[in-house]
C-alpha cells in the first residue's frame, strides 16, 4: 500500500499519509485535512476512527480475535490468573515467578480503604445503586490519597495504579454488603485476588467461610475476559477525562460511569433478565419469531456485538464456565440454561442469525454464571467494572506517557440557526 492517499475537495487534490500498524487496517492520517482544505470529516461514534495508537489490546471482530499485548484472550483465561493479566496489561510482558510474586504481594497489601470511607458509605440511601455509589466512592479516593494525583510523576502513576486495581474488589464488596444491610467485612492478606472479593461479598462476622475454588477460579476467568477491549466507549471516556490532566481517580470514576450505561456494561444483566423472560425451553421458539418480526419490539440480548461480526472469542470459554459452575451446585438441569443452550444451537444455525451475524456474545453467559454465584443482577456491571478498571488504567497510562497525545477536542457538524440579531423582548411578538 502507497504511503499516502489522495483526497479531493473542491477540485483541490491533498495527500495525507498513511500510517501502518502490527496488524489490522491501515489509518489515513486527517490531522492536517482541516488546516489544508478547511473541512472536517464527519463520523458518528467515531467507528471509522482511530482516536490513538495502542499497544495493548488488539480485535479483528470479523475472525472472532482478542489479544491482549499480543497473547490471545483464551490462553491468558484458561492457563494464567487475573493478576497475571494485569502485570501484563501494566508492563507489557508477562512476569517472571519473581516478578509475579513482588505484584501480588503489592497488590494484596493495598486493599485496605481509609477507615473515613466507611462513613462516606452513611450517607447513601440503602436502596441506591451500587454503581452510583462506585462512581462516588472511586472518585472520592483523590481526596484520600493525595500522594499519588502526579500524573507527572511516573512513581506516583505506579502508586495510584496499584491502589485502583487492590482497591476496587474492596470497594465493589462495601458497596455489596451496604445495599443488603450487612457488616463490611475486611480483606484477608494470606487470600488471593478473587478469592478475597468473593470472601468480602458473602462472608459474614458470626461464622467462618470457605471461598469456593471453582467459584474463584470462575470469577477469576470473568476479570480476564472484561480487562480490557480496546477504544470502547468507557476506555475513550478515561482517555478524554485523562487527556485533561484530570487525577487518574476521577478519570476512572468517569469511565465507571459511561459503563453503567445499560448499551455498554448493562448488557449481561439484560440477557439474564430476557432468558428469565423467556423462562422455559418450550418457549424459545415463540420468542425467537418475536425476535425476527419487525414489528414486534421485542429484542434479543446477548447475541451479537459491535465490534465481532464472528463467535465472540470469550464467549466460549464463558459457555465453558457457565458449566463449571452450574455442575458444581448440582444444577444439572437449570432452565435458564436450557434456555440459553436452546437459543444459542438457533443462533449458530438458524439462516437468519446467520446472516445477521448474530453469534452468542459473553454476556449470553456471564449473566447465568454470576446470578448462580449469588449475586444480584444490579451488581453485575459493578463486576464489570472491577475487572476492567486495569484495562483503564493501562490505556490512561500509556496515554499520559505518549509525546503525541493532546486534550480531546472532537469537532461538530453545526446545524442550528444562522446568526441572526436579539430582539428585545418588548418587540417580540
Amino acid at each position: 500500500m502507497s504511503a499516502s492517499s489522495t483526497i479531493t475537495v473542491d477540485d483541490k487534490q491533498i495527500d495525507l499519509p498513511v500510517k501502518t500498524g502490527t496488524i489490522g487496517p491501515h489509518v489515513i492520517d486527517i490531522g492536517k485535512l482541516h488546516a489544508k482544505t478547511g473541512v472536517f470529516t464527519f463520523d458518528p461514534g467515531f467507528t471509522s476512527t482511530a482516536s490513538c495508537e495502542s499497544k495493548i489490546t488488539y480485535i479483528d471482530g470479523d475472525e472472532g480475535v482478542l489479544l491482549y499485548r499480543g497473547y490471545p484472550i483464551e490462553q491468558l483465561a484458561e492457563q494464567g490468573d487475573f493478576l497475571e493479566t494485569c502485570y501484563l496489561m501494566l508492563f507489557g510482558e508477562l512476569p517472571t515467578p519473581a516478578q509475579k510474586a513482588d505484584f501480588d504481594y503489592r497488590v494484596t497489601r493495598h486493599t485496605m480503604v481509609h477507615d473515613q470511607m466507611n462513613r462516606f458509605f452513611q450517607g447513601f440511601r440503602r436502596d441506591a445503586h451500587p454503581m452510583a455509589v462506585m462512581v462516588a466512592c472511586v472518585g472520592a479516593l483523590s481526596a484520600f490519597y493525595h500522594d499519588s494525583t502526579d500524573i507527572s510523576d511516573e512513581k506516583q502513576r505506579m502508586i495510584a495504579s496499584l491502589r485502583m486495581i487492590a482497591k476496587m474488589p474492596t470497594l465493589a464488596a462495601m458497596a455489596y454488603k451496604y445495599s443488603i444491610g450487612q457488616p463490611f467485612v475486611y480483606p484477608k492478606n494470606e487470600l488471593d485476588y478473587t478469592s478475597n472479593f468473593l470472601r468480602m461479598c458473602f462472608a459474614v462476622p458470626c461464622e467462618e467461610y470457605q471461598v469456593n475454588p471453582i467459584f474463584a477460579r470462575a470469577l477469576d476467568r470473568i476479570f480476564i475476559l472484561h480487562a480490557d477491549h480496546e477504544q470502547n466507549a468507557s476506555t475513550s471516556t478515561v482517555r478524554l477525562a485523562g487527556s485533561s490532566g484530570a487525577n487518574p481517580f476521577a478519570c476512572i470514576a468517569a469511565g465507571i460511569a459511561c459503563l453503567w450505561g445499560p448499551a455498554h456494561g448493562g448488557a449481561n444483566e439484560a440477557a439474564l433478565k430476557m432468558l428469565m423472560e423467556i423462562g422455559t425451553p418450550d418457549r424459545v421458539k415463540q420468542y425467537v419469531d418475536k425476535a425476527k418480526d419487525k414489528n414486534d419490539p421485542f429484542r434479543l440480548m446477548g447475541f451479537g456485538h459491535r465490534v465481532y461480526k464472528n463467535y465472540d472469542p470469550r464467549a466460549r470459554i464463558m459457555q465453558k464456565t457457565t458449566h463449571e459452575v452450574l455442575g458444581e451446585l448440582g444444577i444439572k438441569d437449570d432452565p435458564l440454561l436450557e434456555v440459553a443452550m436452546q437459543l444459542e444451537q438457533i443462533a449458530l444455525k438458524d439462516e437468519y442469525f446467520i446472516e445477521k451475524k448474530l453469534y452468542p456474545n459473553i454476556d449470553f453467559y456471564s449473566g447465568i454464571t454470576l446470578k448462580a454465584m449469588g449475586f444480584p443482577t444490579d451488581m453485575f456491571t459493578v463486576l464489570f467494572a472491577l475487572a476492567r478498571t486495569v484495562g483503564w488504567i493501562a490505556q490512561w497510562a500509556e496515554m499520559i506517557e505518549d509525546p503525541s497525545q493532546k486534550i480531546g477536542r472532537p469537532r461538530q457538524l453545526y446545524i442550528g440557526p444562522d446568526k441572526r440579531e436579539y430582539v428585545p423582548i418588548s418587540q417580540r411578538g
